[in-house]
């Protein structure tokens, strides 16, 4: 590898951003991947789960996610038929053919391995009717009863998506509400919508809403049934075709031989392996350097973890903006990227989304803080599209007011700091928030701003307003 600048491990999101992006500001990149290219994400993640929520049937996603992730994965190949980028199929492991670091010099080196299911450790996990995300999606027959461990994302996105398809769907849940990373009282509302949400033709063989059990520790698995201890301390049970696991992911470092990994000139020098973080990540620095080989390489040269491997943020486009950050690094350069503000989505029907810190966070760090609200109810679009179900919570620093009690939030007083919300297209108009965000515009400024009518935007220029 004498002509390599780079070396990346992974071709998910993470990596083949990094090989794009680092090829085009003329390195000569080599990229190992042992699985299909296009990571997590796109092969059995968000892509496929997605084509399922757009899918008006079981079959018709089938059909859809294969196409969908097939055009996608040939998407990928292309970008790393970039001639200044090698890719090698094969899985790379510190100290071992195909990949040896030892003597590698100053050429840096990018981990970005993603992720992998955290299991639930109790009896019965492993059997035959126990699936993760993978599993669920390689199914060839809709499940008549679905149980799922877990109401995180992937847990919530998979109960809406198989309760619409027609399967009786129970989601099993340990904490006290359903998305920890979404706002209370926005997931405590979309959790009841989808309880009394009921599907079918309207006519006959209409559905109940999704069964929630909350607070609620599942003990263990057997003969089709899953055994759990309710909030009383009492056993129940639930019984079901399938059994999704949907209890997290870790960071994915085993086969890699992290704990061998040599730093030097292959010979004389130091051997010392990277000590995992508690979840299992790598950790790394503000730049996404491994911060416990910090002489790895020499100058010019250095060990990245980027994207779910380092347990930061693990979704696919954090991957995507660490990946650059790790390039700008080894260039030399600077950024403006701003990690701290971080939208996410999930595909719920309807959706939700979220940007910057709940209300219980806030209060929980002494943040001063003002809340705003506004529903999809009141909105012209939002009526038009039949999709009223919604609420929108904005967050902003303390107003300025003037002598007669108006308002004079400007750049000392009225940022906004976040936004949580569920609803059509909760995605969009949060995404419009984390760009506002990015460039601390306060609420003043945001009131001054034109939102097209009629549109479902509209809802935050509403919850501005108040």
């Amino acid at each position: 590898m004498t002509n390599t600048d780079l070396i990346i491990i992974g071709a998910g999101p993470g990596g083949y951003r990094a090989a794009e992006y680092a090829a085009k500001q003329g390195l000569k990149v080599t990229i190992f991947e042992g699985d299909n290219v296009g990571g997590t994400c796109l092969n059995v993640g968000c892509i496929p789960t997605k084509t399922y929520v757009h899918s008006a049937t079981f079959e018709e996603a089938r059909e859809r996610m294969a196409a969908v992730v097939t055009q996608l994965r040939q998407g990928v190949e292309g970008i790393l038929s970039h001639p200044n980028i090698t890719l090698v199929r094969e899985k790379a492991v510190f100290g071992k053919t195909p990949l040896l670091l030892e003597g590698q010099g100053e050429v840096p080196i990018i981990i970005a391995t993603g992720s992998e299911t955290k299991w639930l450790s109790i009896p019965g996990a492993d059997g035959p009717r126990v699936v993760d995300s993978t599993g669920l999606l390689n199914l060839d027959t809709l499940p008549k009863r679905l149980c799922i461990i877990g109401a995180g994302v992937i847990g919530m996105e998979f109960a809406s998506v198989f309760h619409r398809f027609g399967s009786e769907v129970t989601v099993i849940e340990y904490l006290k509400e359903c998305l920890p990373t979404l706002d209370s009282d926005i997931a405590k509302r979309l959790r009841k919508h989808l309880e009394r949400q009921r599907v079918g033709d309207g006519t006959s063989g209409m559905k109940e809403g999704i069964t929630f059990h909350m607070q609620c520790a599942v003990k263990q698995i057997a003969n089709g049934k899953v055994f759990f201890e309710n909030k009383k301390g009492q056993t129940e049970s639930v019984e079901a075709d399938i059994i999704l696991m949907a209890t997290g992911r870790k960071p994915r470092t085993e086969g890699l031989n992290l704990e061998g990994l040599w730093v030097g000139d292959g010979t004389s020098g130091m051997a010392g392996g990277i000590a995992l973080a508690p979840n299992g990540a790598i950790p790394v620095d503000e730049n996404f350097c491994v911060t416990n080989l910090p002489s790895f390489g020499g100058a010019g040269g250095g060990l990245y973890a980027i994207g779910d491997v380092n347990g930061r943020q693990m979704l696919a486009h954090a991957a995507e903006m660490q990946a650059v950050r790790a390039v700008n690094h080894i260039l030399g350069r600077h950024d403006g990227i701003r990690f701290d503000i971080m939208p996410a989505a999930i595909f719920t029907t309807p959706e939700a989304a979220c940007v910057g810190p709940t209300e219980d966070q806030l209060k929980e760090q002494g943040i001063a803080y003002e809340c705003r609200k506004a529903f999809w109810r009141a909105n012209g679009k939002a009526l038009a599209m039949n999709e009223t179900e919604g609420m929108l919570k904005l967050f902003t620093s303390p107003s300025q007011r003037g002598e007669n009690g108006s308002s004079l939030s400007g750049r000392l007083g009225g940022v906004i700091l976040g936004c949580h919300a569920y609803g059509a297209h909760a995605a969009d108009i949060v995404q419009e928030v984390s760009a506002l965000m990015c460039r601390d515009t306060t609420l003043s400024q945001l009131r001054d701003m034109v939102h097209i009518h009629p549109t479902l935007s509209e809802i935050l220029r509403t919850a501005a307003e108040q």
